[in-house]
Order: structure tokens, then C-alpha cells, then sequence
């Protein structure tokens, strides 16, 4: 029986759920309603982590929420959850195409012509983005701006980004880095601290993912929301040395870290919510 359920949890995956998202709705669908409370409890989770994922299975069309309180979420029919998702599927293809085109014409537009106009490269895996910005890191001099998505903040710790980087603040650089600060992502965010980084928390950001090596090389995403954390992970991100695309993305983070908060009040704030 486990071996089914697994089955099917795994093949709701292939719908465009994460795991801990199909483990949810599974549940949900199996045993009927529930309140966040016993959810967590039983999928071994934290209640805020629990409340993201209802949140994004409410946004997907697959999970409801009762209008009276406390909130009960149920799962809808399987049959409208599979069209659901496949809808999302379609909406994210028509947004990669518009992506697409919006970097091919700034690529003609704002790049090309420029004597000063740099390389551009696409990084097709999580190996190739690992490798790229280790390269990179380690001839920064100056100043490292990254504005990361959680699946970044684990895959820098556990291939060896954090060591580099405390090398770069060691050596006289500084780093900055935003991004959502979950109470599961909290080690990983201590380590960043620990080693020198000023880190800031933008609540609910899910914008452009991107990183900044002394305004000059720059690494943007294109698809950074892979399931596992592996060098093999199919991943996207664009690679230049433009200049003038790098003082864009850099403006841009200053725009965001004057919106964004420590990350030690943020820490502070989940720990005090248990």
C-alpha cells in the first residue's frame, strides 16, 4: 500500500506539485478536511511551512479554504485539481515564451550595440549555475548582491558557495543578499550571518531571482524552482558580464533592500511563533 501511495504522490508531482504540495492534497483528498494544526502534525511539518503550502495549493486550484473559522481546508475532486494543474502548466509555458522574448529584445535593444556589451550564456543545470558562481565569486573584489530563492539558500550551503563567500567578505568585499525568510529556511540564513553576509527579509517575494558580482558579471533566473537539490537538477539562469545589465539588476536590489527588514528581527519574529 505504501508503495501506491508513493506512486501517486509522485505522479501528482509530474502535475506541477512539489512534494511536500501532493503529500497535502493527498492527505487532504484520503482523510477529508482539517485545520493547519493536525496537518502539520501529521506531515511532520511546521505550521507557518504548513501554511505556505495550503496557500500555494489554494492558488493552484486543488485545495479550498472555509469561509468560516477556524479556517478548514479540504482538497477539490481529484478530476478539477488535475485540470487545475494543468491550466497552471499552460500559464507557466505562455510566461517562460514572454520571458523569452522580453531577454531576446533587451539582448538587441540595450546590449548588442554597446562596445562595452558582454557575453550571455544560459546555465542549463544546477551543476553549470554552482560552477558559474563559484568562478565568479572567487574573483570578486568588491561587492556580491544577491536576491535568493530558498532552493539557492540550501544549494550554497551544501556545495561549498557560503565557503567562497566568506573568503570574499574576508578578503575586504561585502555581500548582501534578500529573499522570503521561512522558519525552515532559518539555519541556512544563520550560517550566511555567521560568515558575514548582511542579510534582509522581503516578506512574500517571489520576483526576479538574481545575482550581482562587482556591478559587472551577473546571473539572473529563469527557473530556479527545482524539487531536489542536485547537481543534475534541470535548472535555468542566464549568465552575462554586461555592465549595463548589471547596474539595471543592481538598482534594482537597492530598491528592494531599502523595502526589506534584517534578517535577525525577521528570525526573532518566527522563533517567538513556535
Amino acid at each position: 500500500m505504501s508503495s501506491d501511495i508513493d506512486d501517486f504522490i509522485t505522479r501528482l508531482m509530474g502535475f506541477g506539485l512539489t512534494e511536500k504540495e501532493a503529500q497535502c492534497y493527498f492527505y487532504l483528498l484520503r482523510y477529508g478536511p482539517k485545520t493547519p494544526s493536525p496537518l502539520a502534525k501529521s506531515l511532520k511539518t511546521y505550521r507557518e511551512d504548513m501554511h505556505r503550502t495550503l496557500n500555494s495549493l489554494i492558488d493552484k486550484g486543488v485545495v479550498r479554504p472555509s469561509l468560516n473559522a477556524p479556517t478548514v481546508y479540504s482538497a477539490v475532486d481529484l478530476e478539477t485539481a488535475l485540470e487545475s494543474a494543468l491550466k497552471e502548466h499552460e500559464s507557466e509555458l505562455h510566461e517562460m515564451e514572454r520571458r523569452k522574448r522580453e531577454l531576446e529584445e533587451l539582448a538587441r535593444q540595450r546590449f548588442q550595440p554597446s562596445d562595452e556589451a558582454g557575453s550571455f550564456k544560459m546555465l542549463k543545470t544546477l551543476r553549470d549555475i554552482v560552477n558559474t558562481t563559484a568562478h565568479i565569486i572567487q574573483s570578486t573584489e568588491r561587492e556580491f548582491l544577491c536576491v535568493i530563492h530558498e532552493n539557492g539558500l540550501v544549494a550554497a550551503s551544501m556545495f561549498d558557495i557560503n565557503s567562497l563567500v566568506k573568503e570574499l567578505n574576508e578578503r575586504g568585499g561585502k555581500t548582501r543578499g534578500i529573499g522570503h525568510i521561512a522558519y525552515s529556511t532559518i539555519p541556512f540564513v544563520q550560517e550566511l550571518l555567521a560568515i558575514g553576509v548582511d542579510a534582509r527579509h522581503i516578506d512574500g517575494y517571489n520576483g526576479l531571482y538574481y545575482g550581482v558580482f562587482d556591478r559587472r558579471h551577473c546571473v539572473s533566473a529563469i527557473n530556479v524552482d527545482f524539487k531536489h537539490v542536485r547537481l543534475d537538477e534541470p535548472a535555468t539562469m542566464l549568465y552575462t558580464d554586461d555592465p549595463v545589465y548589471a547596474t539595471y539588476l543592481a538598482s534594482t536590489f537597492e530598491l528592494l533592500w531599502q523595502q526589506a527588514i534584517p534578517a535577525e528581527e525577521r528570525i526573532q519574529e518566527l522563533l517567538k511563533q513556535g
